[in-house]
């Protein structure tokens, strides 16, 4: 039997034939797509923190044995001049060599009008921190001078605070210091943005420590990162082990990975209650269709003719309300500050998410209106005409 389909006007007409059950499906699979938009941001979002902050010619070199914990690691403070006077293949400009040796901690810090501390990140820098870490930039302000700081664009996410109260001239208290905001910087959107950096020799003395957590160097061109772990393995006085950053950061990924796990987890979960809630409108929908179904295969259209146009009301609802949510995504959760344990991350709501949200949205409108179209179609013509 010649295939014969019903109009496409068939089925936009029946979405406005009762617009009050279309509305709530509406709105249903709008909140069901924005919630995975949300999600997949917050991974894509995660991942590319960890993705963009290691530099391929930057290398660390900190305590053996502390594995991913930057801030429990100690090192000699003479690392710093050990390291570029045996290793040749360190990068340097006028003179001036390309290495940056860092306290790094995790600690408790007071925001002036905030009601109690949070932990955030500090390190300790001196100026070649700027060669070695190219992707900061300072946005406001000047490198501190004695008793200030510098404030990452993230740093208010980590530390709970409005970003209004971490803006150059705020004060902050850690260590058993106040601080003052010098500057604010950016770091293409790196988990370095989610710090506090201030002098080194301050934060030592704030701390009454002399040692360093990592040394981080820039290689040149020609180096070779295999004189760097060499020096490191030679000279076993020091216990130290280097690392190329994009490794360390990898490895922070793969810790991570849980995280991404319960992530798509909870997609899965959003996208399974969506398809629930559409079987359950669609099941209602064709339901009280009974009797028009019946009399379109009365006038000789096919059962697969009438599949396909409930299908095609369901993934015109659901393509709509995937576009209401893309938009919904981008405008209100796109770049909005995530506090996590590493640090603080943006959610990023990019082509990817975007399209993976769509996807899942058609998949909600197909998968939402098959089952109780099958159900339908499978009552015999006669029951359904005394459904009229």
């Amino acid at each position: 039997m010649f295939f014969r389909p019903l109009p496409w006007e068939y089925a936009i007409r029946n979405l406005f034939r009762r617009p009050l059950r279309t509305m709530l499906t509406f709105l249903g699979m709008t909140t069901v797509v924005v919630l995975v938009l949300v999600v997949v941001g917050f991974v894509r979002g995660l991942e590319r923190s960890l993705a963009v902050s290691g530099d391929p010619r930057t290398a660390i070199v900190f305590s053996l044995g502390m594995g991913e914990n930057l801030e429990y690691s100690s090192i000699p403070m003479r690392t710093s001049e050990l390291v570029p006077a045996s290793i040749s293949g360190i990068q340097q400009r006028y003179g001036q060599k390309y290495v940056s040796p860092e306290l790094y901690l995790a600690t408790q810090i007071e925001v002036e009008g905030q009601a109690e501390p949070s932990m955030g990140l500090v390190r300790g820098v001196t100026r070649p921190a700027l060669l070695v870490r190219r992707q900061v930039e300072l946005q406001e302000g000047h490198w501190p001078e004695p008793g200030e700081v510098l404030v990452g664009r993230l740093a208010a996410a980590k530390l709970g605070v409005d970003q209004d109260k971490l803006r150059i001239g705020s004060i902050l208290t850690f260590e058993g210091r106040t601080w003052k905001v010098g500057g604010l910087f950016a770091a293409a959107g790196s988990a370095f943005e989610s710090e506090v950096w201030c002098r080194l020799d301050e934060l030592q003395q704030a701390m009454k420590r002399q040692d360093l957590s990592l040394v981080a160097v820039t290689l040149a061109p020609g180096g070779d990162f295999a004189d760097l772990d060499l020096f490191c393995k030679e000279r076993l006085d020091l216990e130290l082990q280097a690392m190329r950053e994009t490794d360390y950061y990898a490895s922070l990924q793969k810790d991570y990975g849980p995280v991404r796990h319960l992530a798509w987890l909870v997609v899965t979960l959003v996208a399974a209650s969506g398809v629930f809630a559409g079987l359950n409108t669609m099941y209602g929908s064709v339901v009280g269709r009974t009797g028009e179904l019946a009399t379109l295969r009365t006038l000789g259209f096919l059962r697969r003719a009438v599949v396909v146009s409930l299908v095609q009301e369901g993934v015109l609802l659901a393509a709509a309300a995937s576009l209401l949510a893309s938009l919904v995504a981008v405008t209100f959760a796109n770049g909005v500050s995530v506090r996590f344990t590493m640090g603080a991350f943006a959610l990023r709501v990019d082509s990817t998410t975007v399209l993976i949200g769509c996807a899942v949205g058609i998949f909600l409108g197909v998968l939402g209106a098959l089952p109780p179209a099958f159900r339908a179609l499978r009552m015999p013509i006669v029951d359904g005409l005394k459904a009229l």
